[in-house]
């Protein structure tokens, strides 16, 4: 038997579809939704309040947090502004995160071309 009497048999099915079945693969040409970056900067902005809101909660005592002498809040009575105030060292923490991925990258685009 020659390798030209062999014929390979690639589908699971032996080719028993019919042309229907196999069209149903086939594209619709109906896009998908594009997601802009900026939908994803308020997603994840707004992810990030939401868990900063749940983190409220996690607290067991109340204490009292001053961002200037003349301005303190309690964090079990004034959950929003603690909300806040979580939210605020989240996206500070993250920013400063992403600013050094940014340097540390540039430094070393510089370096490896030296």
């Amino acid at each position: 038997m020659s390798t030209e009497d062999k014929k390979a048999v690639w589908s699971l099915q032996n080719n028993k579809r019919t042309e229907e079945e196999r069209n149903i693969f086939k594209p619709t040409g109906v896009q998908k939704k594009k997601i802009t970056p900026l939908q994803y900067v308020v997603i994840s902005l707004l992810v990030i309040l939401i868990s900063s809101f749940s983190m409220t909660f996690m607290t067991e005592k109340a204490s009292e947090i001053c961002l200037i002498p003349s301005f303190c809040f309690n964090t079990k009575q004034d959950v929003i502004l603690y909300t806040l105030y979580i939210f605020a060292n989240i996206i500070i923490v993250l920013g400063a995160i992403i600013i050094a991925y940014i340097i540390g990258k540039k430094l070393g685009n510089k370096i490896k071309k030296d």
